[in-house]
């Protein structure tokens, strides 16, 4: 192809971008730092190392929350600079962005008009859907499988996605992915040692402890606030405490899983006993997940090579293959936008 293609997976806290012309996948954090609510004082992986650690006249800003655009000025603000930062972005290119399947027509636009309307100047703006661009990013035969279940789990969100030859049967979006799991763990903490610690640190005792193995007397020394004395001090959480913080939320993703499984039709069904359910996202690798939802649901579980990466290469995939191209994605112009209709 003579083209340019951008792909863009817009996730919570973190931009992944598909070049085609360099063939390159590249990736930073979706997060700007504020200067007095004024001034943009930094940008992606600069401003999320001030994270937690900036000074009262800085805000540390994330543009998406919950899967979709909260904050469209900064969004575009932080797409058009990383764009354009040491790697010179083409004017007049095509871009083919993943979306949340389960989000309003509204929040559908935005991600149209976020890329249409800067100053990227695109020649086109198509859509995929993204628990199908995962799919195609997993090495899943998309086209020629009778059912299986692409489970898509985040930073910030869950997505669930049923699948059948090519097209999307079923898709939820859960607010539960790993903000929800951190905060669970400081809530936990904070309750039960009167100790305060912050994101960061739940986010290693998330990622150490992982959340389904033989270990139950591990503990981890970590750094905070007592809430009694009110000085910074270290105090060590056990396994235990991190896994029971843990467990509303997963319980949650579950049934989740469950009630999907539940209503999807009865062949696709069948397709999923036998293909199970393909795990993706940033926490797919969370230690013991993959066995959990397997003892949980039922149903056979793989974690997809690279999977926090599976929907961005599955854009690459899509933007190299003519056929793919044309049947998986859609733009918010064409005449039968089957939303529209």
């Amino acid at each position: 192809m003579g083209r340019n293609v951008y792909g863009l997976d817009l996730g919570t806290y973190e931009i992944k971008v598909f070049d085609l012309k360099k063939n390159e996948i590249w990736k930073e954090k979706n997060v700007i730092a504020m200067k007095d609510n004024t001034t943009v004082f930094a940008s992606g992986d600069d401003a999320f190392a001030m994270y937690e650690k900036a000074p009262d006249n800085i805000q540390v800003v994330f543009p998406m929350q919950g899967g979709v655009i909260a904050h469209f000025d900064d969004m575009q603000y932080l797409l058009e600079n990383l764009l354009k930062k040491e790697r010179q972005f083409s004017r007049g290119a095509e871009y083919l962005v993943a979306v949340p399947t389960d989000v309003t027509e509204v929040e559908k636009r935005a991600f149209y008009d976020l890329v249409s309307h800067s100053s990227a100047r695109a020649k086109s703006v198509r859509i995929v859907e993204r628990g199908l661009a995962d799919g195609v990013g997993a090495g899943l035969p998309v086209d020629e499988t009778p059912g299986v279940m692409v489970v898509n789990i985040g930073g910030g969100t869950t997505e669930l996605s049923v699948l059948a030859f090519g097209g999307m049967v079923l898709n939820r979006l859960l607010k539960i992915g790993g903000e929800q799991f951190d905060q669970a763990i400081i809530h936990l903490v904070r309750h039960s040692k009167d100790f305060l610690i912050g994101r960061t640190t739940a986010e290693s005792l998330r990622k150490e402890f992982g959340i389904f193995t033989q270990e139950d007397s591990a503990s981890l020394s970590v750094s905070g606030r007592d809430l009694i004395f009110g000085v910074p001090n270290t105090k060590k959480v056990p396994i235990s405490l991190v896994r029971a913080a843990m467990k509303e939320p997963l319980e949650e993703c579950t049934e989740a899983i469950r009630v999907m499984y539940e209503r999807t039709p009865p062949d696709v069904r069948k397709g999923i006993r036998e293909n199970g359910i393909c795990l993706t996202g940033g926490l797919a690798n969370l230690k013991g997940l993959s066995t959990y939802l397997q003892e949980s649901t039922g149903l056979p579980v793989a974690v997809a090579e690279e999977p926090e990466l599976c929907a961005v290469k599955g854009l690459r995939t899509i933007a190299q293959d003519k056929h793919i191209y044309k049947k998986l994605t859609y733009s918010m112009l064409d005449e039968d936008y089957r939303w529209l209709r």
